[in-house]
């Protein structure tokens, strides 16, 4: 019996769904249910063909035993080794090499030094910054972020250099970014499912949480919405998510990719309406069959595997080579010029 197991922390609508959803497909060797995991131990295999990762994020317990699982043979709903090493800063730094139009972001060192840092063991820092060809570069108004947060949390909009110092005053040893606002005049937010289907939905981020999804039918130029789904597909394939959510700002005709670091993103019933909600399970649950009925047939190819070259030599003879990620399409242009 192959298992497809669901790994989640407080939501209540997602999980439960997608195992009713997979087990009601009634597949006599594949069955679904909750994760159950206890202590762990380092050889052993996490009995689960499949798992869908809703909350490794949050509890680093849970992202260890992922990856111990991936390496005994388990697909992992996403990745945990690319979750763990991706930034929203790298991110928006190959959207550009990809051709996806991004808006002018700054990487900024931390206000405070992390713990256990002193000043000597930054003297490779520039200081002061160029705080004037900072702003210059990206232009007010601006958002603040931290350069691998989520869920808005300490983003402030900033309309002058005043208010940025004063909210950057605040940021501690937080590592953050300086973004231009980008004047939209329409706003997609996008489930990208197993790097071949996307449900573009209209979305309103200055709304509260749960009415951000705005429950109205899709209607929008359609050339931009097939730039929307190629950028979307694009940007998953090249940072390997299985399961993402991307927000795209457009102005004057131009999809700007805002977010896309989301590999457990919001999938609630009650905050994004019964037609999306139907629509994820279903795609999720398919994906999670499709990579259960793989399981065992393909070879995980693990980056640092060469680490371990001399005490796995002879089974890596044995196991069937792996074939990298098909390459996007060649890029458009760049979608944003450097200014002077």
């Amino acid at each position: 019996m192959r298992k497809i197991g669901v790994l989640f922390g407080l939501e209540n609508t997602f999980p439960g769904a997608l195992v009713d959803t997979i087990n009601s497909m009634e597949i006599d060797d594949i069955q679904a249910e909750f994760v159950q995991v206890g202590g762990v131990q380092a050889e052993a295999s996490s009995g689960y063909s499949v798992i869908v990762d809703r909350i490794s994020h949050d509890v680093p317990f849970y992202r260890s035993f992922l990856k111990q699982a991936t390496l005994n043979g388990a697909h992992v709903i996403n990745n945990p080794f690319w979750w763990s090493a991706d930034d929203k800063f790298f991110n928006y730094s190959l959207a550009l090499r990809l051709g996806v139009a991004t808006p002018r972001t700054v990487l900024l060192p931390h206000k405070s030094h992390p713990p256990q840092i002193t000043e000597r063991a930054l003297r490779n820092l520039q200081y002061p910054l160029d705080w004037q060809s900072i702003f210059e570069f990206v232009g007010f108004p601006a958002f603040l972020k931290p350069h691998d947060g989520g869920g808005w949390r300490n983003v402030s909009h900033i309309h002058t250099p005043d208010e940025f110092f004063a909210a950057y005053d605040q940021t501690g040893n937080l590592c953050m970014m300086l973004q231009s606002a980008i004047d939209y005049d329409a706003y997609f937010r996008c489930f990208v499912v197993g790097h071949s289907e996307v449900r573009i939905m209209p979305y309103d981020p200055r709304l509260p949480h749960e009415q951000r999804y705005l429950q109205t039918p899709l209607s929008y130029d359609k050339k931009v919405l097939k730039r929307i789904e190629k950028d979307a597909l694009t940007l998953c394939k090249a940072l390997g998510y299985d399961l993402n959510t991307v927000e795209f700002a457009v102005a004057n005709g131009v999809p700007y990719a805002i977010d896309f670091m989301n590999p457990a993103p919001d999938a609630d019933l009650h905050s994004i309406g019964k037609e999306n909600f139907d629509w994820i399970v279903d795609a999720v649950a398919h994906l999670a069959v499709r990579k259960a009925r793989l399981a065992g047939k393909t070879h995980t190819h693990m980056r640092w595997s060469s680490l371990l070259a001399a005490a796995n030599k002879a089974a890596n003879k044995k196991a069937p080579k792996a074939k990298p990620e098909p390459a996007p399409k060649k890029a458009v242009k760049r979608a944003a010029k450097k200014e002077k």
